[in-house]
């Protein structure tokens, strides 16, 4: 069974960066992967995870903004770990950093779009099937 969040663009994309983040950050230097390494792997993962829970509860419009909050939060968190790593040198590969940015940017910009959707139109039974912005 498809569960209706895994037909959200924002969460197909959300999982799909965690999962590359979670890849390369068991690749960095072996003291990055306990300090930064944690620390993007779970942020880039609480996106979708918080995508998830809002989707659950959207009949209940705060609860579901307050999630996709989360999710946004996290994502902006993502590109800060991902910044750091690259600017210390832990990261080296551009072109992973490069594309891993431009995807978070990309999805905290439907996030925050989608939450200002939602809290000016909030019909539970419509809610979460905005894909593309």
């Amino acid at each position: 069974m498809v569960h209706g969040h895994k037909k959200l663009k924002i969460h197909q994309l959300a999982h799909e960066s965690a999962i590359r983040i979670h890849k390369m950050s068991l690749k960095l230097p072996s003291f990055e992967r306990f300090e930064e390494g944690t620390q993007i792997r779970r942020s880039s993962k609480s996106v979708s995870s918080n995508i998830v829970e809002g989707y659950a509860l959207r009949r209940y419009k705060q609860d579901y903004i307050r999630y996709l909050l989360h999710a946004y939060a996290s994502g902006m968190e993502t590109v800060e770990h991902l910044e750091y790593l690259y600017e210390t040198k832990s990261l080296k590969d551009k072109t992973f950093y490069e594309s891993q940015h431009r995807d978070y940017t990309k999805l905290n910009s439907m996030l925050h779009n989608f939450i200002k959707a939602i809290e000016s139109g909030h019909d539970s039974s419509r809610v979460g099937n905005i894909n593309d912005n």
